[in-house]
C-alpha cells in the first residue's frame, strides 16, 4: 500500500513538472522569433516588387523548392551575417542554384525600395564563387506593408520595430513548388548537408522538424542582444524532474534489508 501511495505522489510530481516544462517550451505567440508553420501553405497571392522594379505575385514564382529569408537591407545587426551564411552555403553546396532550388530574400521593411535590394545582391555576387548561379537563382524583393504582413504571418516570422530599426531572429524557411512549408533552419550558419537534405525533402513535399530543436529547447532568443541565451529556468525544471524520477524510483523499488535475527 505504501508503494502505491508513493507511485501516486510520483506521478503527480511528473505531471506538475511536465506541465511546467511544456508551458515554457511552447509559447503560443512569442513577440519576437519564429513560430513554425510546418505542413501549412502560403496564401495564393503575395505581391512583391522584383529586381526589375516589376510588381509580381511571389506565388507564381514557386516552380521549385524555395528558400525564403526575411531581412531588411539597412539592418545593422544579424541580417548581414544571415545573408553571409546563405552565400557561403550556396558556394559550398553541390545543389545547383537556379535549377535544383532558388532563394528569395524579401525585405520586411515597407519603406525600402528595390534599389537597396539590387545593391545588396550586387555586393554578394562580387563576393561569391558561383556568381552566375546566384545571379539567376538568388532573387531579391521588396513589398508593401499589407503583403509583408501576409508572408510574415504565413511563415511565422515575428518581429518588432524599435525606432528606425527592427528586432528579429535569424531564420530561413523552405517552401516547395506546391506552396507547402516544409522546413526551418535557424541561425546564420548552415551545413551543406543539412541544406541539401532540406532541399531534397522539400521537393518531395516531406516535412522535416528543425534539427536544432534541442538547442531551441535550451536556448531562448534575446532580442536586446540579437542572439540566443541559455534558458536556465527551463533546463533547471527538466533536471529537477529527472532527479525526482530517479529518487522516487529508487525509494520505491529498492530491496528491503532483512532484519538481523
Amino acid at each position: 500500500m505504501t508503494k502505491f501511495k508513493s507511485l501516486i505522489l510520483f506521478m503527480g510530481l511528473v505531471v506538475f513538472f511536465g506541465h511546467t516544462v511544456k508551458a515554457q517550451e511552447m509559447p503560443i505567440e512569442p513577440e519576437i522569433g519564429i513560430v513554425e508553420h510546418l505542413n501549412e501553405f502560403l496564401p495564393d497571392e503575395i505581391m512583391v516588387v522584383n529586381e526589375s522594379d516589376e510588381r509580381v505575385n511571389l506565388i507564381d514564382l514557386l516552380d521549385k523548392p524555395t528558400v525564403i529569408n526575411m531581412v531588411y537591407y539597412r539592418c545593422p545587426g544579424i541580417c548581414s551575417p544571415l545573408m553571409d551564411g546563405i552565400a557561403d552555403v550556396i558556394d559550398h553546396s553541390d545543389m545547383k542554384l537556379g535549377e535544383d532550388y532558388q532563394v528569395f530574400t524579401i525585405s520586411f521593411d515597407p519603406t525600402e525600395g528595390i534599389v537597396l535590394g539590387q545593391n545588396k545582391k550586387k555586393n554578394y555576387l562580387g563576393l561569391m564563387t558561383k556568381k552566375e548561379d546566384a545571379a539567376k537563382g538568388w532573387k531579391f524583393f521588396v513589398s508593401d506593408s499589407a503583403n509583408i504582413a501576409k508572408i510574415t504571418k504565413a511563415i511565422g516570422f515575428q518581429y518588432k520595430k524599435t525606432g528606425n530599426d527592427y528586432l528579429h531572429a535569424a531564420s530561413i524557411t523552405f517552401v516547395n513548388q506546391d506552396k507547402k512549408i516544409t522546413r526551418y533552419l535557424n541561425g546564420t550558419y548552415f551545413l551543406p548537408i543539412e541544406w541539401k537534405m532540406s532541399i531534397i525533402e522539400s521537393s518531395k513535399g516531406n516535412t522535416l522538424p528543425t534539427i536544432n530543436r534541442v538547442l531551441q529547447f535550451c536556448y531562448t532568443y534575446d532580442p536586446a542582444g540579437q542572439g540566443y541565451v541559455l534558458n536556465v529556468t527551463k533546463i533547471s525544471a527538466t533536471i529537477i524532474l529527472f532527479l525526482a524520477m530517479v529518487i522516487f524510483l529508487f525509494l520505491i523499488f529498492k530491496p528491503k534489508r532483512k532484519a538481523n535475527k
